[in-house]
């Protein structure tokens, strides 16, 4: 069975805005951008990861926060989702966001200029690469076992690997807020149209989920799965 690239869970604003400029440790995200806003729609769910209060919503939106580790072995990342440190690694003690035990549990593929030892957090384990899309790639399918790699981010990153023809599925959520500034993953959703098939699905929450697959899927098949 083909192993699929997927790009789960990617949250833009109505112009397509997914992060600011000026990332810091402070502002994950950047300046201009409140992740609350991008991401409230997931926080609200019943299988939101951090909830630490019983209840949240069911329906649309929990099915895509629940799935999102679904059939993942690996996933690939850009050094802006591991941290906000630029250039040369100056200090190793600081391993990432996400403290002792990272959320992802399979091996991590972070793309980088300056490489650095790899490590393990839990049951993550973190791998710093300075090669192509394509290696990349090959190196995170070979990791996960038979299971598919997500594209976690950010949104240069998802980029590269959409103008390298890479990615066989995106799940974009659409939030109705207008940012402004900041990194855009397209002008418009129709730019990836001459590649995937597209359904907009809209949430009782107000995002509008946006399912981009290739038309040539599982022996070309017009739909995924």
């Amino acid at each position: 069975m083909e192993q699929l690239l997927r790009v789960q869970n990617f949250s833009v604003s109505a112009d397509g805005v997914a992060a600011g400029h000026d990332q810091s440790l402070e502002r994950p995200f950047g300046e201009d951008v409140d992740p609350s806003q991008l991401f409230s729609w997931a926080g609200a769910t019943a299988s939101w990861p951090n909830r630490t209060d019983p209840g949240g919503t069911r329906g649309l939106d929990d099915y895509f926060t629940r799935d999102f580790t679904h059939g993942i072995g690996a996933e690939i990342m850009g050094r802006n989702k591991f941290g906000p440190q630029r250039g040369p690694w100056e200090d190793h003690d600081w391993q990432g966001w996400w403290g002792d035990d990272p959320p992802f549990r399979t091996p991590v593929f972070v793309l980088t200029h300056h490489e650095r030892p790899t490590f393990t957090l839990g049951d993550t384990t973190f791998h710093f690469l300075d090669t192509s899309p394509a290696e990349a790639l090959r190196r995170a399918r070979e990791a996960a076992d038979g299971l598919d790699v997500r594209l976690g981010g950010g949104v240069t990153t998802i980029r590269a690997f959409l103008e390298a023809d890479l990615v066989d599925t995106l799940h974009v959520a659409q939030v109705p807020i207008t940012i402004g500034t900041g990194k855009t993953l397209w002008e418009r959703p129709d730019d990836l149209l001459d590649r995937f098939h597209l359904d907009r699905v809209p949430s009782p929450s107000g995002v509008t989920h946006l399912l981009f697959w290739r038309g040539d899927l599982s022996g070309g098949s017009d739909r995924p799965g």
